[in-house]
């Protein structure tokens, strides 16, 4: 079997999975898949749509079955499904009235082995039991915690002699490892799905998948916590705050400098209000693109001014936070240093050494540990637990790509209520 590409479509909003099927189409894609969040939201009818405008192409149904295997494969069948696709966590049985029902009504039938713990054994088994295809699936969950692994599919393709689909953070970057791997069927959900254009990020992966290349992108890639820093950098704190379910920003903290944007883990310091030794003294211990981040507990007067920004600017560090009193800010925005505070004052303390490097702060009510994360822009200061960097860093870049996409087509003439179906998900 020739590798194939399957773009899922998962969306909430019918409207936006035709548009978007529209354009994979035109780009090549070979299978469509309405995604279980799309069968969920709208029901079968996602099916029927797919099957009368694509009526050429293969249609699959993500059902993920656990049970009442026959009543679904049945009513995904006859809305127009050409592969219905079960869960191998299902019981034998299940699958068994899957088969027989795909047999009955005309569909195929695949077997998602996502969160099998022994997936090889499953495979073996399945297969005898005579399914026409077995997936492999990394979860978007667990893409957020960066775990890509191809490890899988090369295993069970060489104990298997049905097509093997692999699903979870494909890109036009790694398609062709998918197929290395010994993936027949290729599934592409964001990298497609989140695009501006749809159509051309489809014949980049569809090249990729032919020729067995590799296609740079500078979105839909997930980061471990070597690599955190660069994503970051491209996300806001908004982006942030969406994706880790509307975490406030650090409060009565407002930027000093305006245009600046700031990335970096934290050296933390205590301090006494107006004692400034403690944080000029951190500019030494913290390392390059560190953000100092100081509790003089919320009151002036000022710890932090001029000079201590050209020594923390010499050492190439990515800015201040101060749950206190900041001065100078006329010279820290001419140095366009980022810097975030919560007073302005002209009056200075004195340097008598009290407080500590390194240890957990109270910033205007938020913990803040050493080496968390720390990201400052216009909208404020958020916080990133080190223990959750390359999960919310991922989210964030989630939430971002998804934005682009809803942009994309606002500007194509639709509006954010339109487009998203705002009236139809408010609480009833």
């Amino acid at each position: 079997m020739k590798p194939v590409l399957q773009v899922a479509l998962d969306f909430l909003e019918l409207s936006r999975a035709l548009k978007l099927a529209e354009e994979a189409v035109e780009g090549g894609a070979d299978w469509l898949e309405a995604g279980t969040p799309l069968i969920k939201s709208v029901g079968l009818d996602c099916v029927r749509e797919l099957r009368k405008q694509f009526p050429h192409h293969c249609i699959v149904a993500d059902m993920k079955t656990m049970d009442v295997g026959r009543i679904e494969v049945e009513s995904a069948a006859k809305a127009g499904s050409d592969i219905v696709a079960v869960l191998g966590i299902a019981s034998n049985c299940t699958i068994a009235e899957c088969i027989q029902a795909g047999e009955h009504y005309g569909a195929k039938i695949m077997v998602d082995l996502l969160e099998v713990p022994d997936f090889l054994k499953r495979a073996k088994e399945i297969e005898q039991m005579g399914t026409d295809y077995l997936g492999l699936h990394t979860s978007i969950d667990e893409q957020m915690q960066g775990k890509i692994s191809f490890e899988k599919v090369s295993r069970v393709a060489q104990e298997v002699n049905i097509p093997v689909a692999l699903a979870g953070g494909i890109n036009s970057e790694n398609a062709w490892q998918a197929v290395e791997a010994g993936a027949t069927i290729v599934i592409v959900g964001g990298a497609i799905t989140k695009s501006e254009d749809a159509q051309k990020a489809t014949q980049e992966i569809k090249k990729a998948i032919d020729q067995k290349i590799s296609i740079k992108t500078k979105l839909f890639k997930r980061v471990t916590d070597e690599n955190i820093r660069g994503i970051l950098e491209k996300v806001s704190t908004a982006n942030i705050s969406d994706a880790i379910h509307r975490q406030e920003a650090l409060k009565e903290i407002f930027p000093i400098t305006s245009g600046t944007k700031m990335v970096g883990q934290a050296t933390t310091v205590r301090t006494y209000p107006g004692d400034w030794a403690k944080p000029v003294e951190a500019i030494d211990q913290a390392e390059e693109g560190d953000v100092i981040v100081i509790d003089a507990g919320g009151v002036g007067p000022a710890v932090w001014g001029e000079l201590a920004t050209h020594s923390a600017k010499q050492k190439k560090l990515a800015g201040v936070v101060i749950d206190g009193a900041v001065r100078d800010v006329t010279e820290i925005r001419q140095m366009k240093f980022p810097a975030f505070a919560k007073i302005i004052t002209p009056t200075a303390g004195e340097p008598k050494g009290f407080g500590e490097i390194g240890v957990p702060v109270n910033i205007s009510g938020t913990k803040v540990f050493p080496r968390d994360w720390v990201i400052g822009d216009e909208d404020g200061v958020i916080i990133i637990p080190g223990k959750k960097a390359a999960e919310f860093t991922n989210r964030a870049m989630d939430v971002l790509e998804r934005e682009n996409r809803i942009r994309k087509e606002i500007e194509e003439g639709g509006t954010l209520g339109k487009v998203t179906e705002l009236l139809k998900w408010e609480k009833k």
